[in-house]
């Protein structure tokens, strides 16, 4: 099999169901329940920005199955190196929705935790694509030291414009690192829509310059994305390299709560795609191969609602941060001139007059 025969392997051929996967009850109800929370979540989370209780906020609806399906299928020891619309990957990753409220309010970093196992999951970065490199760099560490673990980097469309998107492909490409690349695109990149992107039919056939598997996935089936990773994780872990998986699906909401979509993009784009919203097709297989009922939507739905209410509460119970902590942890020896302005804003405050 050449490297162009496997660009383009698991995509619905445009309905709304769900293709057959060998999933258990209890998984797909997991990922369903996940998947709800983080949909209830990302609705909170923009009335809590209108409020001004947290700063701006990447919508992430849409985009649920992707995410929530990619991170399922890693295991722990495996290092996530997410993006700042990937919301839901931390809640499927284990991190209590506290904590990523925090980090939205500005007094947190997703990763303040002193237990090692907890370090495999890195922050969130801005700016774009950066975290691909870090991604690799990881692989590659991990295969020198021969560690069983993979690394995978969740980017959107508009990184497969970035410098630091080739070059980490090719440097994973050149070593061979155990490496998921997981592009979410959504259709846009800010306002620039994925054909003033690339002239490329799909981003996954961008990894055949580099010498290694594209594939092209539905990321609007949860289940689907969760097959994918898998079997790419796996490859990596032995030996076989890295894979770079497209997940096509819908940003639904804003590129940020700061952005205006109607500017720029065609609301009848908008109403075809959710047809194709990744809740309702994973509710619809529930139901047909399951039995989900309206008494386990309800159940679910009132869940979510109250976990998010209470990490809310639980956010905002927060005391703050201490302004003397942004001094520590930065270098073994703190230099004089810090210590200086340590002095001045925490020991003997002083206002200029």
């Amino acid at each position: 099999m050449s490297k162009a025969d496997n660009i383009v392997r698991v995509m619905s051929p445009g309905g709304s169901q769900v293709t057959d996967h060998s999933v258990s009850a209890e998984r797909a109800r997991s990922l369903y329940e996940t998947m709800v929370l983080a949909r209830t979540f990302d609705e909170k989370a923009v009335s809590l920005h209108r409020q001004g209780r947290i700063g701006t906020y990447a919508p992430m609806a849409g985009q649920e199955a992707a995410q929530i399906g990619a991170v399922a299928a890693m295991p722990d020891r495996d290092y996530l190196f997410p993006t700042y619309r990937d919301h839901a990957m931390f809640l499927q990753r284990g991190v209590d929705l506290r904590e990523v409220l925090l980090h939205l309010s500005g007094e947190g970093n997703y990763i303040d935790h002193e237990d090692p196992a907890d370090l495999t999951t890195f922050p969130i970065t801005i700016p774009i694509a950066t975290q691909l490199p870090h991604a690799v760099g990881v692989g590659m560490a991990a295969k020198y030291k021969g560690d069983d673990v993979a690394s995978l980097v969740s980017f959107g469309d508009g990184a497969t414009s970035e410098g630091d998107f080739h070059e980490a492909l090719n440097f994973a490409g050149v070593f061979e690192t155990p490496t998921v690349f997981f592009c979410q695109n959504n259709g846009y990149a800010i306002s620039v829509p994925r054909e003033r992107q690339t002239a490329s039919a799909t981003i996954a056939q961008k990894a055949q310059a580099y010498g290694f598997d594209g594939v092209r996935v539905d990321g609007n089936d949860v289940f689907a994305v969760y097959d994918v990773v898998s079997e790419a994780l796996e490859n990596a872990r032995n030996g076989g390299g890295p894979t770079l998986v497209e997940a096509v699906t819908y940003r639904k909401g804003a590129h940020t709560t700061t952005d205006d979509p109607s500017k720029y993009r065609d609301e009848s784009d908008a109403e075809d795609w959710r047809l194709e919203d990744p809740l309702d097709r994973a509710r619809t297989y529930l139901e047909e191969e399951f039995g989900w009922s309206e008494t386990d939507e309800a159940a679910t739905q009132e869940w979510a609602t109250e976990t998010v209410r209470e990490a809310v509460a639980a956010a905002e119970d927060h005391t703050g941060l201490d302004p003397g902590e942004m001094f520590e942890h930065a270098y073994a020896d703190m230099p004089a001139h810090l210590r200086e302005q340590r002095r001045q804003l925490v020991d003997e405050p002083q206002v200029d007059h």
